[in-house]
């Protein structure tokens, strides 16, 4: 009798239609293929097609899916109508919210645009929300890389045109040893995880340097737990081992660096440290063959790292000598820096001696002529196969510029900079940073301010203050304070505001930064300054317009809420000319677009600015006639052209033979063409200019035929910026501009040309000997993921842990709740075992922790019972030190938030109800979600 077999549908019908757009769930911006039915998406999948990650997704992007049908999302634009951080809202018309917005913003304009901050968190269209400020005319404007990262990026293109992450990475396909600084798993993650792929199949070495022993660091072939807060000072004793030994490229520190360029060492000098330069400005140094002077960039010189020059009765070093007697010093070596490190002395010299074996005896050759910018041509390209990568983990100390700037010397040093099996430079970088344009905060009623808001000073002339001195700026970005704050200081801003200091302001604008909880410092103290109120009862911070997606913590405390969307359902440009998605041998750059139409009464928050610029009046957003000059922000990508030719995408431009790429007029079919292309564009490098590129004359051409550059613009990496010193020397009294008295010392003890170490560890931590950090889960990206109903599973609420010496020593076990104090303040939270953990330190994943009536929660669920936030033991001020100043919990030089110079006392405790400290409830905007998320897309 025949068996009848069921009929099995092996390949059913999963979608009707895939739209590929550019994922938001992380700041990779992933190619991501939409897979959709009857109109609505039923999944979301990798684009194995995209440069970046080739078809690999990670949780969040697989989650995006939630994350655009959450409950949490914002419906219409929104009126507050109870006590502001009550969350009462009623709904309004965009129409009525415009009206508001006009009627805050047009009389400041029209009078003192300084009393607008506009401060947008994390996003990716930072020239676009920089160009509405400055149309505005408030020099009051950032974006969140003040309190994320900006020692990373500073320090990377003061010293050599570009950094870590969005700037560059290590050559996967060359790199035989790797090593990691404070790198956590969240920022760049598919790239990073590809890579590492690659190195483990080839039988690369990883290294990874972190207090906590996660993600990429739990893979690495030896973790090395440091001390938080003493990657410089390891950094800097490995540099000692390394000259000590003479294992440092000399041939490429003198053609490519400022190691041969000439010093002033005459301490009576008032040029004393800089530079000695021709009447053209150009660097000298001693040429070998003609022992003479010479500007470093003639053809035919060879710079001597060893001559030195007496001119007009002063003597004049190459920088070399200085390195050498600085880091050749006694202070430097692994016996001197190793209890302080935490790292045995024998180690630090193994990990040296390690990296100096491979870079030096493992070298390899690329057979790729090539010519440089002094017109010599090399047969070949050598390669030092030593890499290095490093974020947030080294950077938010109140000493992360400096520790940062180490790093990036060890890497030139070795001649691994830009090299095969090295560091390497994404487009639009590298580029000096003298080519980046200078922070400027010339502010006239009714008119745009005088140029951009960020950039990088050279020297006290460029900084950021009014003619009586006191700063320009809310944030006090750009002063003596913090000189070199090329992002700006997000996380002082609601606190300078509150205390009037430096000036009041009438309206604070933000994007998608949650600042009344796990964005901020000292969150309680800043729900506290946006509630207060004077003496006449009103509000001390008398307006806030707030945009967002979601029903986040920050909304509660708006007065008008402009409702984003989703990314699935807007248009979005990662641009050559702010946050591209450029690979080391290809230019590169995306869109998002509305794959599916909201189904709310919400609008993409760049398209709000398009319209709130033309009820302005605002320069660049109106036509002659005076009507709106971008009906969206689509309209913006493809006509705005920010220099003749020049636009925020790079692809599909219209030349006068056709369709181009780089430079161009204006393509109105451009998004199409994107679209057509699964959401991006990439240009290759060609073959030979791909390697050595800021002084590669390929290269040079090549960027400049693409729009990256004007002209060809060689430098040379900079491991003394004389920048730095000319801080220093308007500290020791000369120049026509100087600071004040209470900070002299300071600037003088901190702002060393060349790369120094000192304690990051506060005033007023007397009795609190733990350090205590945070980082982001693989699975989370900020805030968002809290409320993703796939990612929640993931981390629904977090402990904290404790390594297994401070466990024993408390008397606690898994599951126990401790109290957890700061100079500041305390939390009560569960904790956790942890082996492979430094043995001071304690950690948390951040942003889990959710107050209650936000983001659509229960109010029972676990990360408003039992989620936390350490950001209550962080104060955005230092402890009082009792001479009546306010000193911001920042790196002195740029401003960087020092986020993990955290110390805190452990106690065991009883385990209460919740985790503490306890919020009451605000009342949310959207409701509270279901039980159970579920729906079915298409039949």
């Amino acid at each position: 009798m025949t068996q009848h077999q069921p009929k099995l549908d092996l390949s059913p019908k999963v979608s009707d239609e895939i739209r590929k757009t550019t994922c938001y769930m992380c700041a990779c911006r992933c190619g991501i293929d939409v897979h959709l039915k009857d109109g609505k998406v039923a999944y979301i999948e990798g684009n194995r097609d995209h440069p970046v990650n080739s078809g690999v997704l990670c949780a969040k992007g697989s989650a995006g899916i939630m994350q655009h049908n959450a409950p949490a999302r914002l419906r219409a634009p929104l009126k507050r109508v109870g006590p502001r951080g009550s969350g009462e809202f009623e709904e309004i018309s965009w129409d009525e919210a415009y009206d508001i917005a006009v009627s805050w913003l047009e009389p400041i304009r029209n009078t003192n645009p300084e009393k607008l901050a506009f401060f947008t968190g994390r996003d990716q269209s930072q020239s676009f929300t920089s160009l509405w400020a400055q149309a505005f005319g408030t020099p009051n404007y950032a974006a969140h890389g003040g309190f994320c990262s900006v020692n990373m990026a500073t320090a990377g293109i003061y010293t050599m045109g570009g950094s870590f992450w969005e700037f560059g990475q290590p050559d996967w396909d060359h790199t035989k040893l790797f090593m990691l600084f404070g790198v956590a798993e969240d920022h760049d993650s598919n790239p990073i995880k590809m890579g590492l792929g690659k190195l483990k199949k080839r039988g690369a070495r990883v290294i990874g340097v972190n207090p906590i022993r996660t993600g990429y660091n739990a893979i690495a072939d030896d973790w090395v737990g440091i001390t938080p807060g003493t990657d410089g000072l390891l950094i800097l004793s490995m540099i000692h081992c390394l000259m000590k030994a003479g294992k440092i490229d000399l041939t490429y520190l003198a053609q490519y660096t400022d190691a041969p360029v000439l010093l002033n060492c005459d301490e009576k000098s008032p040029d004393f440290g800089l530079f000695l330069r021709d009447e053209n400005g150009k660097e000298l140094v001693i040429d070998r063959v003609t022992g003479k002077p010479t500007a470093f960039d003639q053809p035919g010189v060879k710079p001597d790292l060893s001559a030195t020059y007496r001119n007009k009765g002063i003597t004049h070093r190459p920088v070399f000598h200085q390195m050498a007697e600085k880091y050749l010093s006694d202070a430097y070596t692994p016996e001197a820096v190793a209890e302080r490190c935490g790292i045995p002395a024998a180690r630090i010299r193994a990990i040296a001696a390690e990296i100096a074996r491979v870079a030096f005896e493992e070298a390899i050759e690329l057979d790729h002529p090539w010519t440089d910018f002094r017109g010599e041509t090399h047969k070949t390209m050598t390669g030092r196969p030593v890499s290095f990568h490093a974020m947030r983990g080294i950077s938010a100390h109140a000493n992360g510029f400096q520790t940062c700037r180490a790093l990036h010397v060890l890497q030139i040093i070795l001649g691994t900079v830009e090299v095969p099996g090295g560091f390497r430079f994404k487009p639009p970088y590298p580029k000096p940073a003298k080519v980046h344009p200078k922070p400027h905060v010339g502010v006239n009623a009714g008119a745009p301010l005088n140029g951009p808001h960020l950039g990088f000073v050279h020297g006290p002339e460029d900084l950021a203050l009014k003619d009586d001195g006191t700063p320009a700026r809310i944030d006090k970005a750009f002063t003596w304070e913090n000189p070199m704050s090329s992002h700006g200081l997000m996380h002082m801003v609601i606190s300078n505001a509150h205390a009037g200091d430096p000036y009041k302001i009438d309206t604070l604008f933000m994007y998608m930064a949650n600042m009344s909880w796990n964005s901020s410092m000292n969150s309680g103290g800043v729900m506290e300054m946006l509630t207060d109120t004077d003496e006449n009862g009103d509000y001390v911070i008398p307006r806030i317009i707030y945009s967002d997606a979601y029903s986040s913590e920050m909304v509660a405390y708006a007065d008008l809420i402009l409702p984003d969307t989703t990314y699935l359902e807007r248009h979005d440009c990662i641009s050559l000319l702010d946050r591209p998605i450029c690979e080391a041998d290809a230019a590169a750059d995306a869109i998002r677009w509305p794959v599916v139409e909201p189904d709310r009464n919400v609008k993409g928050f760049q398209s709000a600015l398009c319209d709130l610029g033309a009820r302005l009046d605002l320069p660049g957003f109106v036509n002659e006639d005076g009507s709106q000059k971008y009906a969206d922000y689509a309209d913006y990508i493809v006509n705005h052209q920010r220099r003749p030719g020049i636009g925020p995408l790079a692809g599909w431009r219209m030349g006068p033979n056709g369709l181009q790429s780089g430079r161009g007029g204006v393509n109105e079919g451009q998004l199409d063409n994107y679209i057509a292309n699964g959401g991006f564009f990439i240009e290759h490098i060609p073959a030979g200019a791909n390697y050595y590129k800021p002084w590669n004359r390929a290269y040079q051409d090549w960027a400049v035929k693409l729009g990256l550059y004007d002209a060809p613009q060689p430098y040379l990496f900079n491991l003394y910026v004389e920048p730095m010193r000319k801080f220093q020397i308007a500290a020791e009294g000369h120049g026509e501009r100087q600071p004040p008295d209470h900070l002299r010392e300071r600037i003088k003890a901190t702002m060393s040309p060349l790369p120094i170490w000192y304690d990051a560890d506060q005033h007023g931590n007397e009795g609190f000997p733990v350090t205590a950090l945070t980082q982001r889960p693989m699975a989370m990206y900020h805030s968002w993921g809290g409320q993703n109903a796939w990612l929640r599973q993931l981390h629904g609420h977090n402990p904290m842990y404790l390594p297994s010496k401070l466990m024993a020593q408390h008397s606690l076990t898994d599951g126990d709740w401790a109290r957890i104090t700061s100079p500041h303040g305390e939390i009560t939270v569960p904790v956790m075992e942890m082996a492979a953990l430094n043995e001071n330190t304690i950690w948390t994943w951040n942003a889990i922790g959710k107050r209650k009536g936000t983001w659509a929660l229960e109010h029972d669920a676990p990360e408003a019972t039992k989620g936390f936030l350490l950001n209550h033991l962080i104060h955005e001020l230092l402890p009082p030190k009792g001479d009546g100043l306010r000193w911001a919990n920042s790196d002195p030089i740029t401003g960087q938030a020092a986020w993990f110079d955290l110390k805190v006392r452990i106690e065991k405790t009883t385990a209460p109800a919740e985790a503490k400290p306890v919020y009451p409830p605000v009342t949310s905007p959207v409701g509270t979600g279901p039980k159970e998320l579920a729906w079915k897309v298409g039949k």
